[in-house]
């Protein structure tokens, strides 16, 4: 297993995309793309529907070639080279499995296409049918005849047997249903982990994108608008747009950051621009007094409770402010009750 990424262990670049631009007719839908991915990681893109997250997958596994720039894996320009040669592995939103086929000679298919031998095709299925929890019984079904779920273990195991050098994956739980996808979300990181692959997962899902990845690339419009680790990402967005594309978000205008001010004046905390909007993450807004925070009085407008937590919406000097609360057994605050909130500046966030 990969030592994870830190002071102690080499960082080895896997993939480097430099200067990518990818144009079609006079639109250009990535413009100027530089990044680096390291060996072993759980690598995603980001960000919302037509951001450019899905041709940037598929100009790394050769489905688009640049019209400017370098595509390079271990060192060496495939920019231009076809799909076999590069040592990726697939798995679509679709599966794109052949119906009529079991799933062993799903699995198996890649393996006959390079004419491998009977005894070794059968060898590497059973291994990666073990690996991927697929029993015996169905191995001799038809994909057809299995869940969304089974599928996508099926399509997953298609793309490992060939053993890539690099596990694409383009939002492979989106067909899923809630429950589902949280489930196969751990088997994927711990397939990942086993296997020390470098994988790239393309998804919309800003809380699949935390859970699973070691780094993020948050996309908007053809642009990265900042990499790092879900921690930074979260906590130290670099922009107003990865601010609130990332979880939900408070936003505290003038009235509030002013006086946000003129209470912790003199206390060394972060001085806030009352001419800019701030951003706060809703479980950073407390409802007991701590040091350095500002205490806002507000009154309770809205409740949500879900059993571990409680979420209020509360009007702040005609302001809507978030925060949530964990069940510790307290009583709730209840719809109209005036309460004080408090907020440390060091955590707003202004761009």
């Amino acid at each position: 297993m990969a030592c994870p990424i830190s002071l102690f262990c080499e960082v080895i670049i896997v993939i480097e995309l430099k200067n990518v631009e990818i144009r079609y007719g006079d639109f250009v839908a990535i413009d100027n793309l530089n990044l680096t991915i390291n060996e072993g990681e759980f690598f995603t893109f980001l960000g919302p529907s037509g951001c450019g997250k899905t041709t940037t997958l598929r100009a790394l596994a050769g489905f688009n070639i640049p019209s400017r720039g370098q595509v390079l894996i271990d060192g060496r320009d495939v920019t231009e080279a076809p799909v076999e040669k590069r040592q990726i592995g697939m798995v679509f939103q679709s599966y794109a499995l052949f119906p009529t086929m079991t799933v062993y000679e799903n699995i198996a298919f890649g393996l006959r296409v390079r004419k491998m031998k009977a005894d070794e095709i059968k060898r590497r299925v059973d291994e990666v049918a073990e690996k991927i929890r697929i029993s015996s019984a169905q191995l001799d079904r038809n994909v057809s005849e299995l869940s969304g779920g089974q599928q996508q273990r099926i399509a997953l195991a298609r793309a490992i047997i060939q053993e890539p050098k690099i596990l694409c994956l383009d939002e492979p739980l989106s067909n899923l249903d809630a429950k589902l996808r949280i489930g196969l979300r751990g088997e994927l990181k711990r397939l990942q982990r086993d296997l020390n692959i470098t994988t790239l997962y393309v998804t919309h899902d800003q809380e699949e994108a935390m859970n699973l990845s070691d780094r993020i690339a948050v996309f908007n419009n053809g642009y990265i608008e900042q990499v790092g680790t879900p921690y930074e990402i979260y906590n130290n967005s670099a922009s107003e747009f990865v601010c609130d594309f990332i979880g939900d978000i408070n936003r505290l205008d003038g009235g509030i950051l002013e006086e946000i001010n003129r209470q912790t004046a003199g206390t060394g905390g972060k001085r806030l621009d009352a001419g800019k909007t701030g951003f706060i993450r809703l479980e950073r807004v407390l409802s007991e007094p701590k040091e350095g925070c500002a205490g806002l009085t507000g009154t309770v407008e809205e409740l949500e409770y879900d059993g571990m937590l409680a979420r209020y919406l509360v009007n702040v000097c005609g302001q809507q402010v978030k925060c949530v609360e964990k069940n510790d057994g307290r009583a709730f605050f209840k719809r109209g009750q005036e309460i004080r909130l408090y907020v440390n500046p060091d955590y707003i966030m202004q761009f």
